[in-house]
């Protein structure tokens, strides 16, 4: 019994620290395949990406998001970064908070040589102010961006002041007034952001429609923005993402879960490997 106590002992030890040297070793994978593709682009490369990794002893997953930690991250790589050097940032993010997403915009809008955001899947809210100050943005045919109207709380800014509207004044509690003032100002705030990033690409009328739509709530906060969609505001766009952006999107997977719910065989196909399909019963 002591031998298998021991055992026992020693599986659970192992078991325990095993995460965190499975995360060293996905950490050093990212930073040998960033090093060839800036040596391939000839430019800085910087990831933001925001899955839900097992970075915990217990597992537990951590939803992440652009925070205040992220963006003192990419100002000091873009400090790194002489002047005349592209950058290059790959975008998979669900948003996050406004401050931080205007820091890491208005610093790329300052960079003087170009800089291009690549959007695989998706980059939303503060994700897409990040990619508006991009001189291109290259986005795969199935990526979406999304609006960036401000959110007060768990509500749209722009609904806390339609609600306000809709209401007799003395129906609205103080608290109510409270938010609605802030929500004008946030919305204020934001669409004059975006007027400021997008003042190099538009100009008039185009500048203050586009600014407009992005944050006056009239879509959802989630709305899908497709790259036909970006071309027909007149943000330049191109559909062609690199293979190594998919390739590095892999070294940041998604917590292990007991039962897989996306499952297909990880290889590339031609049309001429897809085997012919067979008639029922198992007949040429």
């Amino acid at each position: 019994m002591g031998f298998l106590s021991q055992l026992i002992f020693f599986l659970f030890i192992a078991s325990a620290f095993l995460p965190m040297v499975q995360q060293r070793m996905l950490e050093a994978s990212r930073i040998r395949f960033m090093q060839n593709l800036e040596r391939k682009r000839k430019s800085r490369i910087i990831a933001l990406i925001h899955r839900q990794e097992s970075m915990s002893l217990l597992g537990i997953p951590i939803v992440r998001y652009i925070n205040i930690e992220d963006s003192e991250e990419v100002l000091r790589a873009i400090r790194m970064t002489p002047d005349d050097m592209p950058i290059d940032i790959i975008l998979h993010t669900p948003g996050g908070l406004v401050l931080a997403s205007e820091q890491i915009a208005c610093a790329l809008q300052r960079h003087k040589a170009k800089v291009t955001v690549f959007v695989p899947h998706y980059a939303m809210s503060g994700g897409t102010l990040i990619a508006l100050a991009s001189d291109e943005i290259c986005m795969d045919p199935n990526a979406v961006l999304g609006p960036v109207d401000p959110q007060i709380g768990e509500y749209p800014a722009a609904s806390i002041l339609k609600a306000v509207r809709q209401k007799d004044r003395n129906e609205i509690d103080d608290s109510t007034w409270i938010r609605a003032d802030i929500a004008e100002k946030a919305q204020r705030q934001v669409k004059e952001l975006v007027r400021r990033i997008l003042s190099d690409k538009l100009s008039g009328e185009a500048l203050a429609e586009l600014s407009e739509a992005l944050t006056d709530g009239r879509w959802t906060h989630d709305y899908p923005i497709d790259a036909e969609e970006v071309k027909a505001m007149g943000l330049p766009v191109c559909e062609e993402v690199p293979e190594e952006v998919y390739m590095l999107m892999s070294l940041y997977p998604q917590p292990a879960q007991r039962r897989p719910t996306v499952t297909y065989i990880p290889v590339p196909y031609r049309k001429e490997d897809v085997p012919p399909v067979g008639k029922p019963g198992g007949g040429p």
